[in-house]
Parts: C-alpha cells; sequence; structure tokens
C-alpha cells in the first residue's frame, strides 16, 4: 500500500492490536517497524537535498520537529492505555480524511506564482505540532507536512517529497528512541514486519505499474474507513 498509494499504518497498526499487542506498544512498534522504509527513500531524493535551499529549509523544519517528536512520544508513553484505547478510533478517521482528501488540500495550499505564503519561522512553528502528531501517533502526517511546504511557496512535487521524507525519518527516529529508551517496542512482531514491508515494498513497486493508483486510492480509503467503524464499535 505505501509503495502504490500510501496508508500502509491502517493495515499495520491494527494488526498489531488484533495480535494483542497492547494499544501504546503497537503505535511504538508500528513506528519502528516502518522507519526503515523511511530511511530508505532519503537515498532516492539525494539529490534534490543539496544546496542551500534545502538547509535553509530543512534546519529550522528539523529543529522544531526533533522537538515536536520527542514530545508527542513521551506524551504517548505517559497516556494510560484505556485513554490512547479510545482515541484511536479519532486518530484512525482524522489519518483516514487526510489521505482522502490529500489531494484537495495541498492544491488549495498551493501558492500562486510560486509565491510564499507562510514564512519558514511559521512553518518551524507548525511543524513542531506536526512533530508531536508523529510522536504521538503519525498516521497522515505526511500530508500534513507537503501543505506546509507548500504553503513556503515549493511548488516542485520531487523536492516537496524529499523534503518530507527526511523530517518523517527525522521525526520518527526521535519518538524511536524514546520508545526504545522505555522498552515499549515489541521486537519480535517489529521483526517480521520490517521482513513483510520490504517485500511488499519490492512487489508493490512492480504492482504500481500495473494498476491504476486512484483504484488503490479508494482501496486504502475504504480500509481506513473501515478500520474507524471498527475501533469505534469495539471502544
Amino acid at each position: 500500500m505505501n509503495s502504490v498509494a500510501g496508508g500502509g499504518s491502517f493495515l499495520s497498526f491494527p494488526a498489531l492490536l488484533l495480535a494483542g499487542v497492547p494499544p501504546i506498544q503497537a503505535n511504538a512498534t508500528n513506528t519502528i517497524a516502518l522507519l526503515p522504509g523511511i530511511l530508505g527513500s532519503i537515498g532516492a531524493y539525494r539529490g534534490e537535498l543539496r544546496g542551500p535551499e534545502a538547509r535553509q529549509v530543512l534546519i529550522p523544519l528539523l529543529s522544531t520537529g526533533i522537538v515536536g517528536g520527542l514530545l508527542g512520544a513521551v506524551t504517548l508513553l505517559v497516556t494510560p492505555q484505556q485513554t490512547f484505547l479510545r482515541l484511536i478510533p479519532w486518530l484512525l478517521l482524522c489519518a483516514t480524511l487526510l489521505f482522502a482528501f490529500s489531494r484537495k488540500i495541498t492544491a488549495a495550499l498551493r501558492p500562486q506564482g510560486g509565491e510564499a505564503t507562510l514564512t519558514t519561522k511559521g512553518a518551524a512553528a507548525a511543524q513542531l505540532f506536526v512533530g508531536f502528531y508523529i510522536g504521538y501517533f503519525g498516521a497522515g502526517a505526511g500530508i500534513l507536512m507537503m501543505a506546509l511546504l507548500a504553503l513556503l511557496g515549493m511548488t516542485h512535487i520531487h523536492r516537496i517529497n524529499a523534503y518530507k521524507t527526511v523530517q518523517a525519518a527525522v521525526c520518527n527516529g526521535i519518538a524511536v528512541l524514546a520508545f526504545i529508551f522505555k522498552g515499549v517496542i515489541y521486537w519480535k512482531h517489529a521483526g517480521v514486519m520490517v521482513l513483510g514491508a520490504l517485500l511488499g515494498g519490492f512487489f508493490g513497486a512492480t504492482l504500481a505499474q500495473k494498476m491504476k493508483q486512484e483504484h488503490v486510492r479508494w482501496i486504502v480509503i475504504a480500509i481506513g474507513a473501515g478500520m474507524s467503524a471498527y475501533f469505534f464499535m469495539r471502544t
């Protein structure tokens, strides 16, 4: 799903819950299991990460993103399991809606004529909250980061994806360090998921060339809506 259209967390996170992993541990394990794929994507975008513009944009965003990611992870770790369980359907629903309307959101926020509608300081402040969300849950956060970069006047899709990928890797990485420190990761499950993600990414990339992406998007939205409904009924 991630290689074709995105939204893989709509399956991987609920799968951990259904496998009997407690909610907070499931979220932490899901985060570390998906991190290798994010890190691997950075190499593909290395050409877009060169030059002074990348440093001027990424350093402020990464600075606040690290703080936000750590705060989000710590907040997750001190949240009672039952409280987080009750939040899960709402978090899944919000992530599904973000995914469903991602194109309209980015199109609406894309500046006309390449003019920025948000300063770098403003984007850095917003990234603090995005980073918090990444550390706490994270599904659909990529759409929020793409919207921020669009508000900065960026229009080149490959550059936007490159910057978004670096931000996601850093915010998730700092959250993972907190999860490892507190010992909440189910390593056996994480290992199986990493292997599955590698296989799925390889075959998904092949499948992506044979399927219409729009069809896959609707499948992802249906899964997200179904999972949201399931956890609303369960909680």
